[in-house]
């Protein structure tokens, strides 16, 4: 029942921006947060953002703080990834996960990903 898909990827420039989306289905607002996390090549899947769609509270890893914002368009059921000042190391596979604790527990379901390429 509950699906999410990303878009949005694609090849940029370092210093560049891209926004990414995720569109859901099946989510319920009040109860559910979507994650975003990503994989980069031969490197184990790490956590981005995650947004509580009760009200759009979100939380990025420090790292990433300062470059990477998450939003909700709750008109639309779609939860976005702002990315500002790509560099290379951003360059991964962006997941993201419907759930209820941010994609760590087994309830997440998992979007198949979206390409991100970002080059020097």
């Amino acid at each position: 029942e509950v699906q999410v898909v990303e878009s949005g990827g694609g090849l940029v420039q370092a210093g560049g921006s891209l926004r990414l989306s995720c569109a859901t289905s099946g989510v319920t607002a009040n109860d559910y947060t979507i994650a975003w996390f990503r994989q980069a090549p031969g490197k184990e899947r790490e956590g981005v953002s995650c947004i509580w769609l009760a009200d759009g509270r979100t939380t990025v890893v420090d790292s990433l703080k300062g470059r990477f914002t998450m939003s909700s368009d709750y008109t639309k059921n779609t939860v976005y990834l702002q990315m500002n000042s790509l560099i290379p190391e951003d360059t991964a596979v962006y997941y993201c996960a419907a759930g209820l604790v941010c994609g760590m527990g087994p309830d997440t379901v998992w979007g198949q990903g979206t390409q991100v390429t970002v080059s020097s």
